[in-house]
């Protein structure tokens, strides 16, 4: 099969790789398309890889090809979305269903060979079925919704209550969308880049807040009648960003750490006081996926985008590259660009029906 291939730093070559052959209990997806998450970017650029020669990818979307002995769930032609986790399902976490936090996880697309390849063999439980309208593309988006819902699960029942959203990449978007479905009081999104507002607001936050504004803690609470907000999703990452989750929440408030940070973060006496003094509550928040593994994110998603309450808006992806021409993600990384959306490998997609 043809897949794009990471030989090294800004290294990707589109060319033969072996296609792997379908087991039991496992099925066979064709790739169709596939997200360049925030996490493949350094394993592109900066050493990142486990090892070299790899093929990349865990958001990615397609349809079954062939299964395996005593597969029952699914057969050839069912649009599918990949759940890149691989658990033991024997570890002490696993058997809680804890699965992102398993010790002795595989991964689609880092561990072993993903999405930026034409073919897939995955088990059977790790591939989803997806409502037959979604396209490739938002499929592809599927594991960022389970990263979203995961989030806000382990924040706390967000049903009546004020949330903010620290963010517009695409888990911010999409976090704030789940805040709104679950039943949130008031989503208020904060960014500094004011087109990735607008994108926030045609796709439901209710306010937008410009953190370029020196004054945009006092505008929030405002917002929020001098409170502050009983949650804070925090999908950056990054120490300034943190630090506003500090001074955004309200007292006894939650914040979940949703992003994951790209250096050191460290805090002042007076940012941990807020901690202090606001008796707030912070917790991680680590890939995705409850019991029953994969977890109902996955069926949650395909029916919320199917029927319009997940809004699917363009600019939520930055560009679509055909998988042929890898080098062009390349060069968008090379360029320094802020790369706001994902970037997408779209593989060519003419189905095999049964």
């Amino acid at each position: 099969m043809k897949a794009a291939v990471l030989h090294g730093n800004y290294d990707l070559r589109y060319e033969e790789w072996p296609e792997p052959q379908v087991k039991p209990g496992y099925v066979k997806m064709k790739v169709c398309a596939c997200g360049v998450c925030g996490s493949d970017m350094p394993r592109i650029t900066s050493n990142g890889a486990h090892y070299y020669p790899i093929v990349l990818g865990h958001e990615f979307s397609g349809y079954i090809t062939e299964v395996g002995e005593g597969v029952t769930s699914l057969k050839p032609g069912d649009h599918t979305a990949a759940v890149p986790l691989v658990p033991c399902l024997e570890c002490e976490d696993c058997k809680k269903g804890y699965y992102s936090l398993c010790k002795h996880y595989s991964f689609i697309g880092s561990r072993e060979q993903g999405g930026y390849g034409e073919y897939v063999v995955l088990p059977e439980k790790n591939a989803v079925k997806i409502d037959d309208s979604i396209p490739w593309e938002v499929g592809a988006l599927f594991e960022p919704s389970s990263v979203a819902i995961h989030g806000i699960r382990q924040a706390g029942d967000i049903k009546g209550k004020t949330a903010a959203v620290i963010g517009c990449g695409i888990i911010g978007i999409l976090t704030a969308q789940w805040a709104r479905i679950l039943g949130a009081s008031k989503v208020v999104v904060f960014n500094r880049n004011e087109k990735r507002l607008e994108l926030a607001k045609r796709t439901g936050a209710d306010e937008t807040v410009t953190t370029k504004d020196e004054f945009f803690v006092e505008k929030a609470y405002e917002l929020t009648e001098g409170r502050g907000f009983d949650f804070v999703y925090e999908c950056v990452g990054a120490q300034p960003t943190i630090v506003q989750a500090l001074k955004l929440v309200a007292n006894h408030g939650t914040i979940c750490m949703i992003g994951t940070p790209k250096g050191e973060v460290t805090l002042t006496q007076r940012e941990w006081e807020y901690i202090n003094r606001k008796e707030c509550f912070i917790t991680g928040s680590w890939m995705s996926g409850c019991a029953p593994f994969p977890g109902d994110e996955w069926q949650m998603t395909s029916e919320c985008f199917a029927d319009g309450r997940l809004i699917f808006d363009p600019e939520m992806l930055y560009k679509k590259v055909p998988v042929t021409h890898p080098e062009e993600v390349t060069e968008i990384l090379k360029s320094g660009e802020p790369v706001n959306g994902r970037i997408v490998l779209m593989h060519e997609a003419s189905e095999e029906k049964e």
